[in-house]
């Protein structure tokens, strides 16, 4: 008897740990196949400290091909689901196409950054789901804080040092968190204009900071922010993005360069186009994380909605926490269906949320108990070291490493502007000058957060050879290259006040991908 072929499609939170618990269950009496775009696992709880320059990228990233025997890795994204032909059509990071049949399909797809219909914010922000966008946020608020240093008009220093965080919920807390300590640390190395500090705005239409979470947890980190000089204005969103700031949907103009956004997150889109029933983008499920009518196929992690049990009528949440737990479930239920075991229905007990807070701060509520200050932080470094799959010991290397040394902020230049638009179903990918071109694009131009020549580059990359690429013109403000626009010495650079505007390649449009994140909401907002 041949062995059942089980296509897990997406590495979060759900997806690694289906194929981790199936791998160690089915013992070899399956063929287990993960389609993901990275050959790693990203623990996204971290990403605030990867742009706050703490961590190294690679210490938040766990390989898969190192951590999940007997799993064959495919690298790709999965753009159609043909469910009667029990197939999974998917796109290769060079262009290639493949088909993978399957006998068990498990989607944990995940989710992305949730849009609202507010003029320019696609064009001018930038999201918060991917190593690609940490890295491309941490270059630039160092390049900002440098250049605001070096400027000699007081309102171009002013609104190079404001950064505004839209959303206060798990993520842009925590980013508001990180960055106002960055900054700081950054301006005492390069200080600006008599006067004048980094300024950080958390926004949010919430009546408070992390609203899905407890109260405690919320008094905490705004009494934490506040005291740290962070503007948190509840109540209040952006009206309107534009090339130099925003509008506050109070009337006030914040003249500003970055704009981070962590609304939150919507189910990735790939999960629409398989036909079946939805509630509010989640494709529905059994208790059992099964599709009605069609018991092949689960789904779990952001991408399903799962019955609550212990809440009749209503589904888990968004969170990493479910989504972890989803995929042991998952995996379970996949291997009863082919003889080990039985089957379980999901059910789950709230262990708490830890929120970081920087430096020795944070908020927990382990088991019920609420903790602040350095106990908290305690706590949620552990929790965050026993959550961790893989990478503890190079990760505890570093939070001792950044106790007693300064951070070293500098630029890599290593993910562009254009690189990571905020209208992506990838943000676990970069998008590469040359790359294969498989999904329908638009225009975005570049704006708060994306502003700078150097940046944003000059021309599309698909249609003509990336500077500083083989075959193509030296990068500017590179060995043998021009002296940057918007440099000192340099011309004013396009998209800046007295600059044309400079358009870059749009965001992608596609039907799929992303990740989820455990113990703590799993989102922008989580």
């Amino acid at each position: 008897m041949s062995r059942p072929r089980i296509v897990i499609v997406g590495a979060g939170f759900a997806g690694y740990r289906t194929a981790r618990e199936l791998s160690r269950m089915s013992r070899g009496k399956a063929d287990i196949t993960l389609l993901n775009p990275t050959d790693y696992f990203l623990y996204l709880p971290l990403l605030p400290q990867v742009a706050a320059g703490i961590l190294e990228p690679r210490r938040v990233t766990v390989s898969l091909s190192g951590t999940l025997p007997h799993v064959r890795l495919v690298l790709g994204e999965a753009d159609g689901i043909d469910l009667d032909g029990r197939t999974v059509h998917y796109s290769g990071p060079e262009g290639g196409e493949g088909v993978l049949p399957y006998d068990r399909l498990v989607l944990a797809v995940g989710s992305v950054n949730k849009l609202l219909p507010i003029p320019g914010v696609a064009e001018h922000a930038h999201g918060f789901r991917g190593l690609p966008e940490a890295l491309y946020l941490r270059d630039h608020v160092t390049r900002q804080v440098e250049l605001a240093a070096a400027a000699d008009d007081p309102e171009s220093c002013a609104a190079r040092c404001t950064f505004v965080v839209v959303g206060a919920g798990y993520t842009g807390t925590e980013v508001a968190a990180h960055g106002q300590l960055y900054t700081d640390a950054q301006v005492r190395k390069h200080p600006l204009r008599e006067g004048m500090r980094p300024r950080w705005m958390l926004l949010d239409i919430a009546p408070r900071v992390l609203p899905e979470l407890d109260e405690h947890l919320s008094r905490t980190a705004d009494r934490t922010l506040r005291e740290r000089g962070v503007e948190v204005r509840m109540g209040t969103s952006v009206k309107e993005a534009t090339p130099n700031g925003v509008l506050l949907t109070d009337g006030e103009f914040v003249q500003t360069r970055t704009l981070v956004w962590c609304v939150g997150v919507r189910p990735d889109p790939l999960v629409e186009s398989t036909g079946q029933p939805l509630e509010r983008g989640r494709i529905v499920v059994d208790p059992y994380l099964q599709l009605p009518g069609r018991p092949e196929v689960f789904a779990c992690g952001d991408a399903a909605a799962v019955p609550d049990l212990n809440d009749p009528g209503n589904f888990t949440p968004m969170t990493a926490q479910h989504a972890w737990r989803h995929g042991k479930t998952v995996a379970r239920n996949v291997a009863a269906s082919f003889g080990i075991g039985e089957r379980r229905p999901y059910r789950h007990k709230d262990l708490g949320f830890v929120v970081d807070l920087g430096g020795a701060k944070a908020a927990a509520n382990p088991l019920g108990v609420s903790l602040s200050g350095p106990a908290a932080g305690v706590v949620t470094r552990g929790y965050h070291l026993a959550a961790m799959p893989g990478n503890r010991v190079r990760v505890a290397a570093d939070w001792l490493l950044e106790s007693v040394l300064p951070r070293q902020a500098v630029q890599l230049g290593l993910v562009r502007s254009w690189s990571v638009p905020l209208d992506t179903a990838s943000p676990e990918l970069a998008r590469v000058p040359g790359g294969p071109e498989r999904r329908q694009e638009t225009d975005a131009r570049s704006g708060p957060g994306a502003a700078t020549d150097e940046d944003a580059g000059s021309g599309n990359p698909a249609s003509e050879p990336a500077k500083n690429q083989p075959g193509g013109e030296p990068a500017k403000n590179q060995p043998g290259g021009e002296p940057a626009k918007n440099q000192p010495g340099g011309e004013p650079a396009k998209n800046q006040p007295g600059g044309e505007p400079h358009k870059a390649p749009g965001p992608v449009k596609r039907t799929d991908v992303p990740e989820d994140t455990p113990d703590t909401p799993a989102e922008g907002d989580s």
